[in-house]
């Protein structure tokens, strides 16, 4: 019976049934039941002795197949399985394999089988079983073999005609033949249907008659609808998986390791395509542009007029230059659409294009509009305006795409169905945006989707693409083809007449009456069985006349511009809102906000952006409306009544303006949600390019210059940090040389000076501080921290220089006729927003993976002010973390990254890379992407090839492969070349005769010839004297010459503006500009141009230091303080962000000084207070606060100047009327005040939440849930642990004073103060003691078991024990041990009592006593035979 059981389970699972047998492609010998001879297996298997044999053989030599086995031996050796299966089966058929085949004539009776052997269990059941009778349940284990493969074939061809054509799709595996038997009954099971018919002879037995038989196929298909898209498949398998196929990447690695390594093939495509990176990244969404010249010449020219109308309004240049602009835009365009040139190449290399100089020769002189002679040359586009026109430039080829596909669609339906649409042929001509496109193919389809389901049909049937039956016909066209679309027509003017006589187009439309009123036609227009009513009739009628209203695409337009002129933002709190939303909300400022039209939304872009994050966290909704829409509305009935008097006329009348309210109200709700959308467009590309602004002012920034150097100098680099600045903390210090190496590091632990007057001496450290200035001799010492206390080594660090007069290097002095002279070391405090991205990022472990981080830190400081460029882009995408404009979390993060380095894009082309420097520095390669006309891709081959090349380059011509020396490979194609070359530079050396002076410049190599025909004209040398140079030195010998005497000066006596109008004159290029550039590298090559090294202003310092702005921490506010030190004058305090703060004696509260108690009574060392902001010094770190009671009292609320009826004051007083309701509705009593400086109006979760910033320790009390003779205090334990502790109030005046008794536990306390000294702070001592003493472990309790297990194990002959907290009982800890290596893990519980440790129920002292207690404990425990003390 077990064998039995056995048998079932394993054979009922799948996995198994998989094992079965011999595998028939590699011929090894499949699995037995238990290891016996599986007498329950089909007869098939009988003849199987001699691959029994093979699999023998296979088991002897340890399963190992010949992996070249021929393929042909094989297969005919699975041939050969096949057939003896086949003889065999043929040869015995029992009665079950007779009823099978008889059941091919109709009269025959199948036997009722006699036998009753064990089966298995079945997968499924078939209800009606088509081929033999259904068994019984005792039949269930039933042993009749089944069928053979031919009549197993057979069934399965008539298992169902419908299915017929797919009984080859897959080619099924073999199975023994009650497996086969439980896959059949499957499918019978999973198409229970179909198993009656039998293909077309089926559908005929099933009643179809031959139209129905039509329809039927015709809505199904006949099973080859996809045979195309099959074989497509298997050719594409075959080409993936065939074995001649090489081995790839994508065969190695998953998908997304190609992809973050940027190796998929459309990475290599664009390594490949001789086109801008940048480009080939921002157009892959579009189609190639094919178009003629004739094509593209009028496309660019329509595409200039529509980028000029978005741009120009935002240029404040004279009226006259409009056309000027337009052909600046024009040349923009073509350079990048024709040339794929890059903006920083067309802002270097075409600036002459982008200027108006005067004496334009294209400008026609008869022109009115064109800029007067005298006018004075202008910039007409700047750098950014560059980046926008590519922008735009995407923009309209998506909106080109979009029209020309609209464009073939209309022609199709012209050709084939006839039809012309005078709306559609004016309408698509005007529409500029891809919304207007979008409404133009909504009216189409909504006009004529009859007709595009038939052209889609047609079209369909013709690629064989597939075979649908038409879906049955929308609501709208069954009106149109019923009688109800008269009524329609009887309004007496179409949509389209009523909006052309609104936008005042063409000749006035009137209305026209009908001679019926509108019920009564509704009633002859009856229909059935559509509509069976006059009312159905109106209805219906009414409603088509809405829809067409909508749907028109003049209506559309002239709603949109009368919401831009006319449109209103209101913000409407929701209810979710009025609950949240309170006075200190971020959100408060716009919660009662009306009337904002969209000009003043979009000089706040963030407060608008977070609206609309309120709204989608349903705190308020942003509702967009007209202004004056009664009076709109109004406006429009005059254009769509008739003019006539009559009942007829007047009840026409009341019906039209009732469609028309109706299509108001829909066209506005559209309208609405569209111009939302598209002011939160703006808004984000407002707020990005502030944001892109501010960060380019970062970049824009040269290393910080010691004195005495030229601009771009790298200094060297001493920078230190503190860190937190925390007691006890080291102050680490690295020096960094100018090539970025990290030379020294190391750390101090004392470096201030002493006061010789009180005989203090100095700190240890500051004689090596002295002695590693002395021998690094640093051009600079930067500073940085996270803590307030960074400002103290800042002053610390001013000081010991001064005292021990530390200087940088010596220079010669231009001013004092070149004397040598060194000045006092420089102090500067370093930005740090992107060292603090760095010092724990993986890059930096990957760096300096054996420095501490804030060490690594400090290296940050140090290289930030040897290029501050190269740390931002280092940063990569973690750039958009560092906050440039305030709410920048609202912006999506991929926009802004792309104008975010566009930034970097413009500064590092500005700059320029030594290219040979960049192959050999990583550091440096990192800016190499933002070349024009690379990116990562092929930056990142550039310097592979280089790198095979011989790792160097000596001219810019080798980058594109030419060498007259050497055979090189190609870096960059020819078109990235000429992108990218002047932003590429090599070092000139005067002793190489193969190095250009004009390759370590900013001129382009199409430019040499320019630079060396100035520099020949500057040194005034005839043409011999040219070709001598030449000959000897190479092309730029003039230059060499230039150079070795000295004589660079001379170029400044060159008259540039004849030399640029010859060069106009003769090659009708401009190159004025190109000339001033050319001037200017041949006095100084590659000159640094950026701003000097920006220090930091007093507010970045305060914010890098406290983590606080002017609109987070401000005067007037209300902020917890710590009480430091008290005086009977003042008070000195500290805030939560670490500035100090000064209370003075007119500033203490009601009875405390003077004539009161003294501040040292009434306050606690440490104790935490509500103050109020009087003034801060941002400077120095400081503040001036008031503990006065009624100043404090008085909220601070943020000062906005609004205009009248901005604000819906009423609905603000009624939501706090309100408010104040339910909470006494709510609390039932009045809330309680308890005047105490650490009372607050929270709950329990609030006091959490207010304590989370704290020290342990810190404490808050609160109202009780108990009533209100109970109060709350909270104190905080540790991090996120919290103890409520609730007292009692004894020996009350009323229900709301303070009693004077208080009791927590079986303590009891006269006050408050009593209360947090004497219980709360005393059980405070005891949890720092206890977590100071070197028992306590900071893990959890399984992490100190697991030391306890790891020491014993070490040490198996000793016993141990250790002390941690308990985070589920506030104010407990366990005391775990462990008796020895063998012994078990225990536990007791500590309980923290006032100025005591309970263990057991017994009270110690300290740390020491409950320790010894322990001990003594536990030896009772062992000593009394327990076997040691209860585990618990």
């Amino acid at each position: 019976m077990s064998t039995l059981v056995d048998d079932i389970a394993e054979l009922g699972s799948e996995e198994e049934d998989e094992g079965f047998d011999e595998d028939e492609e590699t011929g090894e010998p499949r699995k037995k039941i238990n290891g016996a001879i599986d007498d329950m297996d089909d007869s098939s298997e009988e003849g199987d002795d001699d691959d029994d044999e093979e699999a023998a053989a296979a088991i002897r030599e340890g399963f190992i197949v010949d992996e070249d086995e021929d393929e042909e031996e094989r297969a005919q050796r699975k041939e050969r399985r096949k057939r003896r299966r086949k003889d065999d089966e043929v040869e015995v058929l029992d009665e079950e394999d007779l009823d099978l085949i008889g059941e091919a004539n109709p009269d025959y009776e199948p036997r009722q089988s006699s036998q009753s052997k064990f089966k298995r269990l079945k997968r499924g059941h078939r209800e009606e079983r088509t081929t033999r009778e259904a068994r019984g349940v005792d039949e269930i284990f039933s042993d009749d073999d089944e069928v053979g493969e031919e009549v197993e074939d057979r069934r399965r061809e008539h298992r169902g005609g419908l299915v017929d054509e797919f009984a080859d799709f897959i080619e099924e595996d073999e199975f023994d033949d009650d497996i086969q038997r439980e896959l059949e009954d499957d499918r019978e099971v999973a198409r229970p249907g179909l198993a009656a018919f039998s293909g077309v002879d089926g559908l005929q037995a099933a009643g179809l008659d031959e139209a129905a038989q039509e329809d039927f196929q015709a809505a199904f298909g006949d099973g080859t609808e996809y045979d195309w898209a099959l074989n497509l498949q298997l050719d594409q398998d075959e080409k993936e998986h065939g074995e001649s196929r090489e081995l790839e990447l994508k065969d190695v690695f998953e998908p997304s390791q190609l992809v973050d390594k940027m190796l998929t093939d459309e990475d290599n495509k664009i390594r490949a395509t001789d086109i801008p990176e940048r480009m080939q990244l921002a157009r892959k969404p579009f189609k190639e542009i094919e178009l003629t010249e004739v094509e593209m010449e009028a496309r660019l020219q329509d595409e200039a007029q529509w980028v000029t109308s978005l741009v120009w309004p935002k240029k404040r240049l004279a009226s006259y230059y409009t056309e000027p602009f337009r052909k600046a835009v024009y040349t923009v365009l073509k350079l990048l659409n024709l040339e794929n040139y890059e903006v920083p190449f067309i802002f270097t290399h075409r600036k002459d294009y982008l200027i108006h100089a005067g004496g334009d020769s294209d400008l026609d002189p008869d022109d009115p509009d064109a800029p007067p002679p005298d006018a004075p040359p202008e910039r007409l586009l700047a750098q950014n305006d560059l980046w926008e026109i590519f922008e735009l430039d995407l923009k309209y080829r998506a909106l080109a795409e979009k029209r020309d596909a609209l464009q073939r669609a209309y022609d199709n339906l012209r050709g084939i169905s006839n039809v012309t649409d005078p709306v559609f042929e004016e309408m698509v001509p005007k529409a500029v945006t891809i919304e207007e496109l979008q409404e133009i193919q909504d009216y189409l389809h909504f006009q004529y989707s009859a007709e595009i389901k038939d052209i889609n049909l047609m079209e369909s049937e013709t690629n064989g693409t597939q075979k649908r039956a038409q879906s049955s016909r929308n609501l709208y066209e069954k009106v149109r083809a019923s009688k109800v679309y008269s009524m329609v027509r009887a309004f007496g003017i179409t949509a389209d007449s009523f909006a052309q006589n609104v936008l005042a187009t063409g000749r006035r439309q009137y209305t026209e009456d009908p001679t019926e009123r509108p019920d009564d036609m509704a009633d002859s227009l009856i229909e059935a069985p559509e509509y069976l009513t006059g009312q159905q009739v109106l209805r219906t009628a009414k409603a088509m006349y809405v829809e067409e209203l909508v749907m028109s695409p003049r209506m559309r337009r002239y709603m949109r511009q009368c919401f831009y002129q006319n449109g209103m933002v209101d913000c409407i709190r929701t209810e979710k809102g009025l609950r949240k939303i309170g006075e200190d909300h971020p959100y408060y400022e716009f919660k009662y906000l009306r009337g904002q039209d969209f000009i003043s939304l979009s000089r706040q872009p963030d407060m608008y952006l977070k609206m609309l994050k309120a709204e989608e966290e349903g705190l308020i909704e942003v509702k967009v409306r007209m202004d004056g829409y009664d009076k709109f509305k109004q406006k429009l009935y005059q254009y769509i009544e008739s003019d006539n008097f009559s009942e007829v006329a007047d009840a026409w009348n009341i019906l039209r303006r009732e469609a028309l309210d109706i299509a108001l109200g829909k066209l506005e709700k559209i309208m609405a949600r569209g111009v939302k959308e598209t002011l939160r467009t703006e808004c984000e590309n407002e707020l990005c390019k502030t944001a892109r602004d501010k960060y380019y002012e970062k970049l824009d920034q040269a290393p910080y210059k010691p004195k005495g150097t030229d601009p771009g100098t790298v200094p060297r680099v001493l920078a230190l940090s503190n860190g937190k600045g925390d007691r006890g903390d080291a102050i680490c210090w690295v020096y960094v040389e100018p090539d970025g190496r990290v030379v020294e590091t190391g750390k101090f632990t004392e470096l201030r000076l002493g006061n010789p007057d009180k005989y203090v001496p100095d700190g240890k450290d500051v004689a090596n501080l002295a002695e590693i200035c002395r021998r690094r001799k640093p051009d600079v010492i930067g500073v940085s921290g996270f803590a307030v206390e960074t400002k103290r080594l800042f002053r610390d660090l001013q000081d010991i220089i001064d005292k021990h007069d530390l200087r940088g290097p010596e220079y010669e002095d231009p001013d004092d006729d070149g004397i040598e002279k060194s000045d006092k070391l420089e102090v500067i405090m370093v930005n740090d927003e992107v060292a603090r991205l760095y010092f724990n990022s993986p890059r930096a472990s990957e760096e300096f993976p054996n420095l501490p981080p804030t060490t690594r830190y400090c290296v940050a400081l140090a290289r930030y002010l040897q290029s501050p460029m190269q740390e931002y882009a280092a940063l990569g995408k973690d750039i958009v973390s560092i906050p440039f404009v305030p709410n920048q979390s609202l912006l999506p993060q991929e926009k802004l990254l792309d104008r975010l380095d566009s930034a970097m894009v413009d500064m590092v082309n500005l700059v320029g890379i030594e290219i040979n420097e960049a192959v050999s520095d990583p550091y440096l390669a990192t800016l190499l992407p933002f070349i024009c006309g690379l990116g990562p891709r092929k930056a990142e081959q550039m310097l592979k090839t280089i790198s095979i090349n011989g790792g160097e380059i000596y001219s810019r011509a080798e980058l594109v492969g030419y060498s007259t020396d050497r055979e090189i490979r190609a870096a960059v194609g020819p078109k990235v070349f000429q992108n990218c070359a002047s932003f590429l530079y090599i070092r000139f050396d005067p002793q190489e005769s193969e190095s250009d002076y004009l390759d370590n410049t900013r001129v382009h190599p199409e430019d040499y010839d320019l630079g060396r025909k100035m520099a020949a004209d500057a040194m005034e040398m005839d043409e011999e004297d040219v070709k001598g140079e030449t000959d000897e030195y190479g092309p730029s010998g003039v230059i060499r010459k230039m150079i070795r005497e000295d004589a660079n000066d001379r170029v400044q006596d060159l008259l540039l503006e004849a030399y640029a109008e010859q060069i106009e004159r003769n090659i009708h290029t401009r190159k004025r500009a190109t000339l001033e550039t050319i001037r200017a590298e041949l006095l100084v090559a590659y000159e640094e141009i950026r701003r000097p090294y920006s220090l930091m202003s007093t507010d970045e310092v305060f914010t890098m230091l406290t983590g606080e702005t002017r609109e987070s921490l401000t005067e007037g506010m209300v902020v917890p303080v710590q009480i430091k030190r008290c005086f009977p004058d003042h008070i000195d305090v500290k805030l939560d962000c670490g500035i100090e703060g000064g209370i003075s004696e007119s500033e203490y509260p009601e009875g405390v000084g003077g004539t009161g108690i003294e501040p040292r009574h009434a306050y606690q060392i440490h104790q935490t207070v509500r103050a109020k902001i009087l003034y801060i010094n941002r400077k120095g770190l400081s503040a001036q606060l008031t503990l006065r009671d009624d100043l404090i009292r008085q909220a601070y609320r943020k000062e906005v100047d609004r205009m009248p009826g901005e604000w819906d004051e009423r609905q603000e007083a009624e939501d706090k009327k309100a408010a104040e309701k339910e909470k006494e509705i709510t609390t039932g009593r009045a809330h309680r005040v308890v005047n105490h400086p650490l009372f607050f109006a929270f709950n329990a979760a609030q006091a959490e939440e207010y304590l989370g910033s704290k020290e342990p320790g810190e404490v808050v009390i609160r109202p009780s849930s108990k009533g209100l003779d109970h109060l709350a205090v909270t104190w905080k334990v540790s991090d996120n642990i919290y103890q409520h502790l609730d007292v009692l109030e004894l020996d009350k005046e009323n229900e709301y004073s303070l009693g004077k008794i208080l009791k927590v536990g079986r303590n009891t306390y006269s006050d408050l103060d009593e209360l947090i000294v004497n219980h709360v702070e005393a059980m405070a001592k005891k949890v720092t003691e206890m977590m100071k003493d070197e028992r306590y472990q900071k893990g959890s309790k399984a992490q100190t078991e697991q030391w306890l297990k790891t020491y014993t194990e070490a040490n198996p002959k000793r016993s141990m024990y250790a002390f941690c907290i308990n985070p589920k009982f506030p104010g407990f800890f366990y005391l775990c041990y462990k008796a020895g290596q063998t012994a078990p893990l225990g536990n007791w519980p500590v309980k923290i009592v006032p100025n005591a440790f309970e263990l057991q129920r017994h009270q110690y002292p300290d740390m020491n006593a409950l320790k010894n207690g322990f001990k003594l404990l536990f030896q009772n425990a062992m000593a009394n035979g327990r076997g040691g003390p209860p585990r618990r």
